[in-house]
């Protein structure tokens, strides 16, 4: 493993702070910890100031130290052995992590890191010009089988080629990775076999496993499509149904329905599709508006199990915080 140290005290900030939010999940994300062991909050924390501030500051090292009324040297220690935390600054819109190990480089890594080079800087940690983005070379993802792949914060994206992975990267650059769907980049359900399943398809109960549209030309199927495709109502619900939930146009600001339990990229496209964008929306579904969109979703009662309107209710009333004061915990 190499030397990780901090960035240089002319990039590093003057102070650090959770902001309002941050603060409050902090404070519970200690308690869950028994008496005496609080510091063992600190991984989170230090996950936390960097999805703050986008890389692991002295300053925050300083700060979670304090939190946790823990020496300063053990909290360092911390930052700087695991890989996770980026110890410099980062792209400000996306730092992409390029798996390297076996399965990854026998289908292709070399190729996306030329990629990062020539688009983003011939050497990894290092920023473009614009310090919108950056790039490493990461050991395994986890994804093997769907190999090549990258990471970017929290997401992957599999299944790669050069030439998507440079769309990818435009669309970050153009502020707009979230129209880009994570997950394998072809003609594949999650890890399994490109072009769909050809055994055990049928035949003493078995179900069918289901098919996703291409992520490339995902864009180009309208998200009720993909919910027939991928989730198809078990049967027919009709869009004219007066119990249909009242649809809105879309808003400036669009609520994360991603926050709710239960609601995925593709839940969240077809609820888009359906008109709902916004908490209030959701948290003020009658019983029989529920059922219909359990149905649609062919959900089977998880809208109620999940409690989808006690969630929108505090996320509508306070965002976060108020999530985590209702049900102790960060949403998602």
């Amino acid at each position: 493993m190499s030397v990780r140290r901090l960035a240089e005290d002319s990039v590093q900030p003057a102070a650090f702070a959770f902001n309002r939010e941050n603060t409050a999940w902090a404070k519970q994300t200690i308690k869950k910890y028994p008496k005496g062991r609080e510091q063992s909050a600190v991984i989170p924390l230090l996950m936390r100031a960097q999805e703050q501030d986008g890389w692991v500051t002295k300053a925050a090292i300083e700060h979670v130290a304090v939190m946790l009324d823990m020496p300063l040297i053990r909290v360092l220690e911390v930052a700087t052995f695991y890989t996770q935390f980026q110890l410099k600054p980062v792209g400000t819109r996306a730092h992409i992590q390029v798996c390297g190990t076996t399965p990854c480089m026998l289908r292709g890594a070399e190729d996306l890191k030329k990629v990062c080079q020539h688009r983003i800087h011939h050497e990894p940690f290092h920023t473009n010009e614009s310090g919108t983005l950056s790039w490493e070379e990461v050991e395994c993802l986890g994804a093997c089988v769907n190999a090549p792949m990258i990471m970017v914060f929290k997401d992957t994206y599999e299944d790669l080629t050069p030439e998507r992975l440079e769309e990818i990267i435009d669309a970050f650059e153009a502020g707009k990775g979230d129209t880009i769907t994570p997950g394998p980049q072809i003609d594949r359900y999650f890890s399994a076999p490109e072009g769909g399943a050809t055994t055990l398809i049928e035949g003493n109960g078995a179900a069918k496993p289901k098919r996703a549209a291409k992520a490339a030309d995902a864009a180009a199927v309208p998200a009720a499509s993909a919910a027939k495709q991928d989730e198809a109502p078990a049967k027919a619900v009709s869009l004219e149904d007066k119990n249909r939930p009242a649809a809105i146009d879309k808003p400036a600001v669009v609520d994360d329905l991603e926050l709710i339990s239960g609601v995925g990229p593709k839940i969240a496209g077809i609820l888009h599709e359906l008109g709902i964008y916004t908490f209030a929306q959701v948290a003020g579904w009658k019983k029989a508006e529920r059922e219909w969109v359990d149905g649609y979703l062919n959900f089977k009662g998880r809208i109620e199990r999940d409690d989808w309107v006690k969630q929108a209710k505090a996320l509508a009333k306070g965002g976060e915080a108020e999530y985590i004061k209702v049900f102790g915990k960060k949403p998602r």
